[in-house]
């Protein structure tokens, strides 16, 4: 039986020039996906953010929204009240003791109202 048996490579040095050329691209191929992984920024979870209706009027509004943000509505009041926005973005309608989610999805003020009880009035600032 002829001996197969051949000392184990220890560096890319000892390996010819075909082996190289596999070693090589897959060490550069490691090395572009882990700097491809490090630069992409990790796109951070949508934040909710509650808007409270009580004694009617709109409670205090959050500061920093962004687009794909979420607003929770939560009608605290014995009233039926509604949340509109001027420029028809959104129609809400909220029910006593309800709660309504809404996603923002373009930057901007936005003045809003409720339908019901036009003294109650906000502006929203959304952010890119």
């Amino acid at each position: 039986m002829p001996n197969t048996w051949r000392p184990p490579i220890t560096s890319p040095l000892q390996r010819g020039p075909a082996e190289q050329m596999g070693v090589i691209p897959r060490r550069l191929l490691l090395a572009l996906a882990g700097a491809a992984i490090v630069a992409v920024p990790a796109s951070a979870a949508p934040k909710v953010y509650t808007v409270s209706v009580q004694q009617m009027a709109f409670g205090v509004l959050p500061a920093g929204p962004r687009v794909g943000d979420v607003i929770e509505w939560v009608n605290n009041d014995i009233f039926v009240h509604s949340a509109i926005a001027r420029d028809k973005s959104f129609d809400l309608e909220l029910k006593p003791k309800a709660h309504v989610r809404m996603t923002l999805k373009q930057a901007g003020t936005v003045a809003f109202y409720c339908r019901y009880h036009p003294g109650m009035t906000g502006k929203l600032a959304v952010g890119k």
